[in-house]
């Protein structure tokens, strides 16, 4: 029995230290959390959300409005649904064969989407798709996330990793999440311009890359990257053009979607606070490495937490709702119209809407 205790004993220690793994993790020095307190004090103003049928689907990631006051949702199955100006239910309007994100309409009113599986789309009004692009060169758009469209036309969308595609590794989630725990800032926000049918590059270097907001003026686009916690203001217009700047630092959580809403404000979603463990091993990349051999669900995942924010254009955080009890599962983000605040989720069930009140609005601060 010794000797069996003793072989088993070393061939785990030869698994955990040598199996391979997908990853190779990148040591990186992690802020400190500054949890839930001041601008991010706790609150439940999220708990009290109106649940909305998907139609026996899941994960509304992000939803999207028409100039006609239809929602539009993209979902796990690859399907976007529709829901109508006053009904409270979607419907299945087109099924994209692949794993729909990030949404916004072109002027021409074709619902342009950021496919994780197909990359970038164009979705007609008599339900065409048509891929707009899918590659960079030689280098193919592996997660396409989010996209938003200038005044001018051109689209400005992130692929959160080059190193980890969505489809190859099982899906969005999973294909996150051994980017956050590798850490090599493989993400990149890329633009098309449809006048010439043209991909370019715009920032590379990113920490999983993923939503993607538009000044109405057309100056400047903001940037989440997740894993950093943190958001970008880049410059695409004016005497700053092609400058970037950290916009917000330090986030309690992990930023996904980021919308242009209403009054100047900016809606995101935080899908999980932060964890203590990944930013304990942030600066021990072989210790990532060896939690990464350890069975899926021991390894670090996300924390079931309601936190949507709202800032402005200089970072000030106006709005902060938050349900600790994460009964509306993975936020990942706002719809903001004149009459309700549509929240989106990458896991539920169905989707979710709060009626804006102005004690939902109240909360103004800035960020330190």
């Amino acid at each position: 029995m010794f000797r069996i205790s003793s072989v088993i004993v070393i061939l785990l220690i030869l698994y955990f230290c040598f199996w391979p793994v997908p990853v190779e993790p990148i040591a990186w020095q992690a802020p400190k959390d500054p949890g839930y307190q001041e601008i991010f004090e706790q609150n439940h103003k999220l708990a009290d959300l109106e649940h909305l049928d998907i139609a026996k689907e899941h994960g509304p990631e992000d939803m999207d409005a028409d100039v006609e006051g239809a929602i539009y949702a993209s979902v796990h199955s690859g399907w976007v649904l529709k829901k109508d100006r006053g009904s409270n239910s979607f419907k299945r309007w087109v099924d994209t064969k692949g794993r729909p994100l990030g949404m916004d309409f072109d002027s021409a009113g074709n619902l342009v989407v950021a496919d994780a599986y197909r990359g970038l789309l164009s979705i007609a009004k008599d339900k065409t798709i048509t891929v707009l692009t899918d590659h960079i060169g030689d280098s193919p758009i592996l997660y396409a996330d989010d996209v938003d469209i200038a005044p001018d036309g051109k689209m400005y969308f992130s692929d959160a990793s080059v190193r980890f595609g969505a489809e190859v590794n099982g899906g969005t989630y999973e294909a996150s999440l051994l980017d956050v725990m590798e850490h090599s800032r493989s993400g990149r926000v890329l633009v098309y311009d449809p006048a010439d049918k043209s991909t370019k590059l715009l920032v590379d270097g990113l920490s999983f890359a993923n939503g993607i907001a538009m000044d109405p003026a057309g100056e400047f686009i903001l940037i989440n990257e997740t894993s950093e916690y943190r958001i970008h203001k880049y410059w695409i217009a004016g005497e700053r053009e092609g400058q970037m700047e950290v916009l917000i630092d330090n986030l309690p959580g992990f930023p996904d979607n980021i919308v242009t809403g209403q009054g100047g404000r900016f809606w995101f979603g935080l899908v999980s606070p932060r964890l203590p463990i990944v930013d304990a091993l942030a600066d021990k990349p072989w210790l990532r490495k060896m939690v990464q051999r350890f069975p899926a669900f021991v390894r670090p995942a996300a924390k079931f937490y309601g936190h949507v924010v709202a800032i402005n254009s200089d970072g000030e955080v106006q709005v902060s709702l938050q349900d600790p009890s994460g009964n509306y599962p993975v936020t990942t983000g706002v719809l903001e119209t004149d009459d309700y605040l549509y929240i989106s989720s990458l896991m539920a069930p169905v989707a979710a809407r709060v009626e804006k009140r102005v004690d939902l609005l109240a909360h103004k601060g800035t960020v330190q």
